[in-house]
């Protein structure tokens, strides 16, 4: 498998590693401020993690998927929230391939230029030399701590008229702007991922240039040639969250056989290590995280070598991220729930090591990359016919 770049690979996995327990350690106050402290923020930026998928160019690692996979996976066994902010922060990252360079220079100019977003809804109304953007956006996650923020809006012609794609479809056109030109609300009062800092915000007329904006993954306007940037944005969403919630049952299934082997429930003659229905959760939970890991993995290994060949990307390795991905998160959720109830009381403890990771679970699992309905969208495909709902959405 060819790779972006083996040395940069090999440091950043080191970096995450070396990371871990102070990542650990952090959780709690994570969890607290519902944001990460300012304290592991400047590790991050330290470690250039926040720049994974941004392009070489312009100081980034232009990492391939695979390896941007694992990390995130490792950094989510410490903590989900954390894991949560770096796939949503890296991703929006991606956007700078699309951009002039003089902009992509001047949203992207240090380690600690960070962008993130929301959906909407909202517009952008044509004015010259670019837009006028107006609009509400809702689970900006990773915001906290952004330099820029964007709106995935349609736009509205002089005339008052919605611009479409050249096929008469409608799209929307996303639009960077600096944080400070938001009013930014404090709503991330939520079950799991509380450290995401996934707040609101809104926009009104704020004056935004042509150079700023852009239709994410528009072959048309990309600018930079790497094969990463063949993927779409919504590839990394649903494979790096897969991976989020992979780390999430790897972490829960590790501290399972190592702190509840020799307790002793309550009423019960033996521990739940000599307990015939505990090792049979335990050995499930296992092939699930590691079938769907491979399967997740083994997907993007082959597909990254094809898209390295041939410049391109073919409609069944697009079903494949969506199947593979979905798989993976909903499979991590039932290992969690499974190692959770197994756990008995203790597990509603948050002293143990189990609440936290079944809510982020269950939160992680309620965004639209986990949504079970996917598996009807693949069906539907398999099967011939057209599907109701889009393989990817934005």
């Amino acid at each position: 498998m060819t790779h972006a770049s083996d040395s940069l690979d090999a440091d950043h996995l080191q970096s995450v590693r070396e990371l871990a327990p102070a990542i650990a350690s952090a959780a709690d106050e994570i969890e607290r401020m519902r944001d990460i402290p300012d304290a592991l923020f400047d590790r991050l930026i330290e470690r250039d993690m926040f720049r994974l998928l941004l392009p070489r160019a312009y100081g980034g690692a232009e990492l391939d998927p695979l390896q941007y996979m694992c990390i995130l996976e490792e950094v989510a066994k410490s903590d989900a929230s954390t894991a949560w902010c770096l796939g949503q922060n890296n991703v929006c990252s991606m956007v700078a391939a699309y951009l002039e360079p003089a902009v992509a220079l001047e949203i992207f100019d240090s380690p600690r230029a960070i962008l993130a977003w929301g959906p909407g809804p909202g517009e952008a109304r044509v004015t010259p030399g670019g837009y006028l953007l107006s609009g509400n956006f809702d689970f900006a996650s990773g915001s906290r701590h952004a330099t820029w923020l964007g709106a995935h809006v349609p736009v509205i012609e002089a005339d008052g008229s919605r611009r479409a794609a050249a096929d008469g479809s409608a799209r929307l056109h996303t639009l960077l702007f600096p944080r400070a030109e938001a009013q930014v609300r404090d709503t991330w009062r939520v079950l799991g991922l509380r450290g995401t800092g996934s707040d609101s915000y809104s926009v009104a007329d704020v004056r935004v240039p042509e150079s700023r904006t852009l239709v994410r993954d528009s072959s048309a306007q990309l600018r930079q040639e790497g094969p990463l940037y063949v993927f779409a944005q919504s590839h990394l969403y649903a494979s790096g969250f897969a991976s989020i919630a992979l780390g999430i049952g790897q972490a829960c299934l590790d501290a399972f056989v190592g702190t509840m082997r020799d307790t002793v429930p309550r009423g019960a003659s033996r521990s739940r290590g000599a307990n015939n229905v505990v090792q049979s959760e335990v050995a499930q939970a296992e092939a699930r995280l590691r079938s769907s890991r491979m399967f997740l993995r083994g997907s993007l290994e082959e597909i990254w070598s094809g898209v390295v060949r041939s410049g391109a990307m073919t409609d069944e390795q697009r079903l494949t991220i969506r199947l593979a991905s979905t798989w993976a998160i909903q499979q991590a959720r039932e290992a969690v729930t499974a190692l959770y109830m197994a756990a008995g009381a203790l597990a509603i403890f948050e002293s143990q090591p189990f609440e936290r990771r079944f809510r982020d679970i269950y939160t992680l699992s309620q965004q639209m990359q986990g949504h079970a309905a996917h598996f009807e969208t693949v069906g539907q495909i398999r099967m011939g016919m057209k599907p109701e709902r889009a393989l990817f959405t934005f």
